[in-house]
């Protein structure tokens, strides 16, 4: 399955890499200043820029490190202290660690309870059904697995952001979900019986992996720390927030066990809150970065669904610089509001800073 991740524009990175080259046809150095899933970062590694990369998100932060500093596996050294783990010479260390972690016991801990049907969950008596019992089992084990290896520095920095690719990659595969985390599903559909199952990541090797920085953290108060040809520019434009909508991927990726709250069983994610999901906080979130950011030209991403209205916000934009805007009709993300449009206009907002 992937993701289907809310504004993703991996579909749109040709056209946006596109105007990038327009704007600036020397352009070597690119901020991705608010990267989700890091596919678009991925894409402008392959086309030969460098990157600044950020998020707020953790399950970010593992997933950049992944598509900008790998191009093969790691070297996974420390398999020789893994008793249960015996060489083989057909398979690399990567796949032996894989193998080893999709063969432990499934353990009834925080994910069996807090999100499968069998659990006992801690603020409502009513069990979730994002994992059934099983697969919540094999999520427990496997994370509690990786956070020991870690902690006994069995595995590198780099190759626990792998492992952790890895294991949230499995688990979108089989979440009981229509989309995104904000809720459940109440009766489990096919892909969601599956069995959990990591498997090896595919390394791009197109594009060098030297030359990136990747940093976790609010745009808002990092901007002004990072240097570029274009900053680029992805923010939320609708009031559903990420740290909400993707909360069990954030969970796993910071290897805690946080309070379930409510029907949804959401951590508590205000640590995360986004200004650009407000209509009253997103001006203030734009002026921080944009005359923050060490870069001439700015390139942003909206959405005709967006908060505020296009030509309302072109006219606010101006006081920083020349703006000029190109429209793009887009795929609409799957939504559960059937009024909705099958197609949306998405929009690249080019500002040159005074």
């Amino acid at each position: 399955m992937g993701y289907r991740y809310i504004g993703s524009k991996d579909k749109l990175s040709e056209i946006i890499i596109s105007e990038i080259l327009e704007i600036d046809k020397n352009a070597k150095h690119i901020i991705d200043l608010m990267a989700g899933t890091g596919l678009f970062s991925l894409a402008l590694r392959e086309n030969g820029f460098s990157v600044s990369a950020l998020d707020v998100m953790t399950y970010s932060y593992h997933h950049l490190k992944f598509h900008l500093l790998m191009n093969c596996a790691p070297k996974f050294n420390g398999v020789n202290n893994i008793s249960e783990i015996k060489k083989d010479i057909s398979i690399n260390n990567y796949e032996l660690v894989l193998d080893y972690l999709n063969k432990l016991k499934p353990t009834k801990g925080y994910f069996f309870n807090e999100f499968s049907p069998e659990g006992s969950t801690s603020n409502t008596s009513k069990p979730r059904k994002y994992f059934t019992s099983e697969n919540a089992s094999k999520i427990d084990s496997i994370r509690n697995e990786i956070k020991v290896l870690k902690n006994n520095n069995i595995i590198t920095a780099d190759e626990h952001s792998l492992l952790i690719h890895d294991l949230i990659m499995a688990t979108n595969d089989v979440a009981n979900i229509a989309g995104t985390y904000g809720h459940y599903l109440s009766k489990f559909v096919k892909r969601a019986e599956s069995h959990l199952v990591l498997k090896p990541s595919k390394f791009s090797t197109i594009g060098s992996i030297e030359g990136h920085t990747i940093s976790l953290g609010y745009a808002e108060e990092l901007a002004s720390s990072l240097s570029g040809d274009v900053c680029y520019i992805d923010p939320p434009y609708i009031k559903r927030q990420y740290a909400a909508n993707y909360h069990i991927l954030e969970t796993i990726a910071r290897e805690d066990f946080p309070e379930a709250i409510g029907e949804s069983g959401l951590r508590p994610w205000r640590d995360q809150y986004s200004n650009f999901c407000s209509k009253v906080k997103i001006r203030d979130s734009f002026t921080k970065i944009i005359q923050g950011v060490n870069c001439r030209h700015i390139l942003i991403s909206y959405s005709e669904d967006g908060l505020i209205p296009i030509s309302e916000l072109t006219t606010f934009l101006s006081q920083f610089g020349k703006v000029n805007r190109k429209n793009i009709e887009y795929k609409r993300f799957k939504s559960n509001d059937s009024t909705k449009k099958p197609t949306l206009h998405e929009y690249l907002i080019h500002i040159e800073k005074h």
